[in-house]
């Protein structure tokens, strides 16, 4: 009787450590969206071959590649802290890079380096953005991506990602182009292809 009762009280921690790691990984990304500040981040277009894998867009970031002064002093696959600033068109811009997380209140991102290209051509250090990815539901997702290939391709046209930062990590509240959401615009793109 006693190993039963055992049991089931190693069942019931089990089951309830399963529910509680979910529900805080769901919680930290909406205390993020809820309380985080809100930076935009400019998109740039893609490899066509591939923008879509399932229900979500891939996105890719004109921040994800920056110049460094030192490039020889840092390495691939490294975890860094970039420091963001908004700059005068209003898009986040990565103002510096460090080792070590910020102490102050600046805004900040925790990124990996992808790989440093230190060629004669280039001097750059690639980065590897945790929200490279926007999720929608999937009756609406193929029409989204054919809107935000063609805006990344038009020059004329400026897609950006509305991301809310807190403590080095971030999610993203939508992706828009020329201010309207590309929700709205995935939608009236399906009215007119009725």
């Amino acid at each position: 009787m006693k190993n039963k009762n055992s049991l089931i009280i190693l069942f019931l921690f089990v089951a309830l450590a399963q529910l509680f790691v979910p529900s805080q990984m769901i919680y930290n990304q909406e205390d993020i969206l809820n309380t985080g500040q809100i930076v935009k981040f400019q998109c740039e277009p893609i490899d066509p071959n591939d923008p879509f894998r399932g229900k979500y867009i891939t996105l890719r970031f004109k921040e994800s590649a920056i110049k460094v002064k030192n490039l020889k002093e840092w390495n691939s696959n490294e975890t860094i802290f970039a420091k963001i600033e908004i700059a005068e068109d209003g898009f986040a811009k990565i103002k510096s890079i460090s080792r070590t997380e910020p102490t102050d209140n600046s805004i900040y991102l925790k990124l990996k380096i992808n790989y440093i290209a230190d060629y004669d051509y280039e001097h750059k250090m690639y980065l590897d953005f945790p929200f490279n990815r926007f999720y929608m539901n999937e009756n609406k997702a193929k029409n989204a991506e054919t809107v935000y290939a063609e805006s990344t391709i038009d020059t004329t046209k400026v897609a950006y990602a509305l991301v809310a930062t807190k403590n080095g990590e971030a999610v993203i509240k939508d992706v828009l182009i020329d201010n309207i959401s590309i929700k709205e615009l995935a939608k009236a793109n399906n009215n007119t292809n009725k």
